[in-house]
Parts: structure tokens; sequence; C-alpha cells
């Protein structure tokens, strides 16, 4: 067993697992919208433009994200997603990808730890802390 993000988003999970599964470089982006769901599942019309489920995998850990249905409250729970990049080099380019139209808490840099940790919250609202893999 394991754990896995699932972020949930108001309307913007397709751009936002669009532009996640590019500045990760995934290939396996699968989107499902409301409309997708068998015939009365859910009301006529409710929701469907917005993403039930989007995944993608990176190693072999998915990044999971819905839209919630309209008139449902987005929760933020003080959550952070993690990733520990290959190298220094794309750790840094990771990080301002995700920083492009967002806000920095935590400028990337070196640290004691290690050579490099940030932490960005990117323009569709996720919190992030991007690092370097420790080298073995």
């Amino acid at each position: 067993m394991s754990f896995a993000p699932y972020l949930s988003f108001d309307g913007t999970c397709e751009p936002a697992m669009q532009f996640y599964a590019s500045v990760f470089g995934a290939t396996d982006l699968q989107l499902m919208r409301y409309s997708d769901a068998p015939p009365g599942t859910f009301p006529d019309g409710v929701a469907v433009d917005r993403i039930l489920h989007a995944q993608f995998t990176l190693g072999s850990v998915p990044l999971l994200a819905s839209d919630v249905p309209p008139g449902m409250p987005v929760v933020q729970s003080g959550v952070s997603v993690f990733h520990a990049a290959a190298t220094d080099a794309l750790a840094l380019d990771i990080f301002a990808k995700l920083a492009d139209g967002g806000s920095i808490s935590m400028q990337y840099g070196p640290t004691f730890w290690g050579p490099g940790f940030g932490m960005v919250t990117d323009r569709f609202g996720t919190h992030w802390m991007i690092s370097v893999a420790p080298s073995t």
C-alpha cells in the first residue's frame, strides 16, 4: 500500500494537470469528465465540462486530481506535493516553471541538508516542495 496525492480544483483541473504533465514530462495523462459517466450517474447538465478524474504517473507514483462539483468548496488542508528531482539543475527548472504565475514561499537554493530545496504555490493554487533526490 502507499499514499498518492489527490488534488482538488474548482474548474481548472484540466489545464492544471496538462501543465503538470508538461512540467514533469509525463506522457500518460488521462482525463475523465463528469459527462463520461454512465447516464443517470449525475443530474443532467451538472459539471459536464469538469474533470471527474485525472491522473498521470511519474516513475511508479500517480498524481491524481479532479474538479469538485459546482457549488462544492475546494478544501485546502495544508498539504504540499513533494518532488525530488534527479539533479539540482532539473529541480531548479521544475521550480521555475511552477513559480511562473505563482508565488514563492521559499526560494529554491542550497540548504544544510542538501544541494537544493524550495517551496512554491503555483498559479492553480497547489503548494509544492521541490528538492533534489538524495545521492547514493
